[in-house]
């Protein structure tokens, strides 16, 4: 085995890859250093993993993109070169790059295992969502993907020179809170939001439908799933409410932040819903405010937003990638949520180190029960995958790891 540059793929290589990305400290480098305590080469083709714990999904974080081998002799061994060409081992090797623009691959001659069905691939970039639906309707793309609007999925139904494909999908929406916060801080405040949310509508009305209503961090179809949070009940919503001291004479005024470009055209609706649903009880007054991705990020570390949306696209397919990132008091902060709680770190800490899966799955039973009482985030749709083609693509292969492998993909003339 060997890279595009001519590197053998060995053990070697595969420390390397490694500890570089522990020593770099870049995101998402803590799917290794959270986790790898020491890499070690036994031989060429041997390499003995050591883990700071025991891990109860290991086999999962291996196949992230942090844990991939790359060639010691392409990339910089101290730095990131976000143009980098270099690639990995896979079925194609990328041969031109343009940023924003588009990508171009080519069959990797050297991947041993079967080759691509289709020799090349030109990936291009969109800044909108309309002027990739155009290009596929006019016939200058074969397959649309990630991500045109809920409206379209539905017009292209309609259209007899295209295939709509749909796949259940991992991504889930949901709302943050800085539990530091007041009133934020206090159980009955969040619990209230939760109950005032209407799952449905925002489905239904922003989402068409390609959306689900979501009652859990985890998942729906992910093994350890539960419904947890109750459905819309806005009488319980205005009884805790006025517990918590508020009225319609005393409202909660609050804002709710959210980011205009980064979640596609439709999240100015979702916070438009979420807003009306909030202020039907009477007792809430809700201000929008909106802040473009990179000034949303840089706000979670001073905690500038009490209340703002977020949307997650797992790294890993385990209960543990939805939970422990916001609930666990070391991980929280990160976020900007600022969540602690001790019996939620040892639920948490318990799950992830447990190896027996029936165990595993009775302890995120008991952290999502406890979610819906401590409110950390407030989940409240899961989105299906969709990817629009020609009539003539076949071979689209959707898992709800979000990636799309492009080497099963065939055309016919």
């Amino acid at each position: 085995l060997k890279f595009p540059d001519g590197t053998p793929v060995d053990a070697h290589a595969i420390k390397w890859s490694l500890d570089r990305v522990v020593r770099l400290q870049g995101d998402p480098n803590w799917l290794v250093s959270a986790f790898l305590e020491e890499a070690e080469v036994v031989d060429d083709l041997t390499i003995k993993i050591k883990l700071q714990n025991p891990v109860g999904f290991f086999p999962y974080l291996t196949a992230v993109t942090p844990w991939m081998p790359v060639s010691p002799n392409c990339y910089s061994p101290d730095g990131f070169d976000s143009d980098s060409t270099c690639g990995g081992l896979g079925p194609y090797k990328i041969v031109r790059w343009e940023r924003d623009v588009e990508m171009e691959l080519e069959a990797n001659p050297d991947y041993p295992l079967e080759p691509p069905k289709w020799p090349s691939i030109i990936v291009r970039y969109f800044a909108d969502a309309t002027t990739m639906r155009l290009a596929l309707e006019n016939g200058e793309i074969d397959v649309a993907w990630k991500t045109l609007l809920p409206t379209d999925y539905v017009d292209l139904e309609a259209n007899p020179n295209v295939n709509v494909i749909e796949s259940p999908g991992a991504y889930i929406r949901y709302i943050c809170l800085n539990a530091t916060t007041p009133p934020f801080d206090d159980v009955r405040v969040k619990q209230a939001i939760s109950l005032a949310i209407d799952r449905d509508e925002i489905s239904d009305r922003v989402f068409l439908g390609t959306h689900q209503p979501l009652y859990s961090m985890v998942p729906l179809g992910m093994e350890g799933h539960i419904d947890a949070f109750p459905k819309r009940d806005l009488e319980r919503a205005k009884a805790l409410l006025k517990e918590a001291g508020f009225s319609e004479a005393n409202p909660l005024e609050m804002d709710l932040w959210w980011t205009p470009t980064h979640y596609g055209d439709t999240e100015a609706d979702v916070a438009t819903v979420i807003k009306a649903n909030l202020e039907e009880t009477g007792m809430i007054k809700v201000n929008l405010q909106s802040a473009e991705w990179a000034t949303y990020t840089d706000n979670f570390g001073p905690g500038v937003m009490p209340v703002f949306l977020l949307g997650w696209y797992p790294d890993y397919l385990d209960p543990d990638n939805y939970t422990w990132s916001f609930a666990h008091s070391e991980a929280a902060d990160d976020l900007g949520i600022f969540y602690s709680n001790p019996e939620m770190d040892a639920l948490l800490e318990a799950a992830q180190t447990e190896t027996d899966m029936e165990k595993r799955m009775e302890l995120y039973k008991q952290i999502q029960e406890l979610w819906v009482t401590e409110c950390p985030t407030i989940p409240f749709t899961q989105g299906s995958l969709y990817v629009v083609t020609q009539k003539n693509i076949t071979g689209v292969t959707l898992a709800p790891y979000m990636l799309f492998p492009y080497f099963l993909l065939e055309r016919t003339e």
